[in-house]
Parts: structure tokens; sequence; C-alpha cells
């Protein structure tokens, strides 16, 4: 039932009062602001068409094996520039942070999204420039690495992203995907680097444990 009545709430107000802190499961070394049952997220999610589903509010298998792996082998990202793409609650770019990345950029569409990368970058003391923007469609950021957890989740979308890492990758930019062989993964342009069982939220995993993959970008795609 659509309440288009009652004004939205401030994100951040919001997701401190009701998105409890926990560690993430797999990566108890970071914690994040996390949905649960009594959440009441519509409230500040919408219901409307056009608003963008709150992927942010859980942690999904392709963060959580990037995350994984980054505090498994900081020297991947230590010294160096990172861009999360789609970056949701900030997992991964925290992860970055933690492991010695000299700067971290975290990048999503969703204005929720990105109040509670700021809210989980202080839990965790790192921090994280924001920008809320869609980039696929613009020119490579100016990066070292670009890490891109759980964004072929949908066959159009998948097309446009897939361009723009190629389009990074040809600028110079390494290229790190994580995922837990979703439908519209383009497995042939990706070699698997690192697999890590971690929980997943997304899909129909329900938070249950799957292997998920790290990825590099192949140079021959």
């Amino acid at each position: 039932m659509k309440r288009s009545g009652m004004p939205r709430p401030d994100p951040a107000v919001f997701i401190k009062a009701n998105l409890p802190i926990s560690p993430v499961p797999s990566i108890p070394e970071i914690l994040l602001h996390t949905a649960g049952p009594a959440s009441g997220l519509w409230r500040l999610a919408g219901r409307e068409e056009a608003d963008p589903p709150p992927y942010w509010a859980y942690p999904w298998a392709g963060g959580a094996v990037l995350a994984r792996h980054l505090l498994d082998r900081p020297e991947t990202v230590a010294g160096r520039r990172v861009v999360d793409l789609g970056a949701g609650s900030g997992l991964v770019a925290i992860a970055a942070a933690k492991a010695g990345a000299r700067a971290v950029t975290a990048v999503d569409i969703d204005a929720n999204a990105i109040a509670a990368i700021g809210l989980n970058a202080a839990i965790n003391g790192v921090t994280i420039a924001v920008i809320a923007a869609d980039i696929i469609e613009a020119s490579p950021p100016e990066t070292d690495v670009l890490v891109v957890g759980d964004l072929f989740y949908d066959p159009a979308l998948a097309v446009r992203v897939i361009a723009f890492l190629r389009r990074c990758q040809a600028a110079g930019v390494e290229v790190l995907i994580g995922d837990p062989m979703r439908v519209d993964l383009p497995q042939t342009e990706l070699r698997r680097i690192a697999t890590h069982a971690v929980a997943d939220f997304g899909g129909r995993a329900g938070g249950r444990a799957v292997q998920a993959g790290v990825f590099l970008l192949s140079s021959d795609g």
C-alpha cells in the first residue's frame, strides 16, 4: 500500500535509529549499519517505481568477497587510489581504506547509500570520499584501482558496466570484480584470481554462504 502523504525521513537519522550496527558475516573486521526485519526500510527507500531498491542496506556476496580479498591481500591496494563503483553500504571502500589505500572514493546513484557510506566509514574509523552520480557513461575516473562488487545483477546494466570497465582498463586502471556468479556476469571476459565463502543477501541466497569469486578483467576481451 502506498503512503504518498508521508514525508521521507532524513537518511542519516533514519539509518542510525533503525539499522543496527553489526559485524559483516565472514568479515568481522568491518561493522555496518544493516537492515533487519524490524527496520521499516520502506519508509526510507520509498515504494514508487522510480525509487532505487535499497541494495545498500545489506552486504551482498560480490562486495563481501572483494572486501575479504582486500583485507587478506592488502598489497592489492596499499598506497594506491581506489574507486568503489556502485558502493552500496561502502563495504568494499571501507576494506580498501583499512588495507592501506592512499585515497578511497565511493560512488553510488542512491542518496540513501551515500548517507550510509558516511555513517559506516565513521564507525570503522576510515575516511572515504563520496560521489552521488551515475558515472558509467563518463570518462574513466582518475584512479589506480576500480573495484566493482555485484553490479552484474541486471542484463541491461551488465552491458553498460562492462563497456565502462573496458574503457577504464584502456586508460590504465586496474579493474577488480567481485561476484557470486550471477546470471549476467560476463565470465568469458574475466579471469578468476580468488574464491571465498561469504554470506549473500542478494538473489536467492537469503543470507546463506555462497562461493564467490574475485576476478580481473581479462586483457583480450
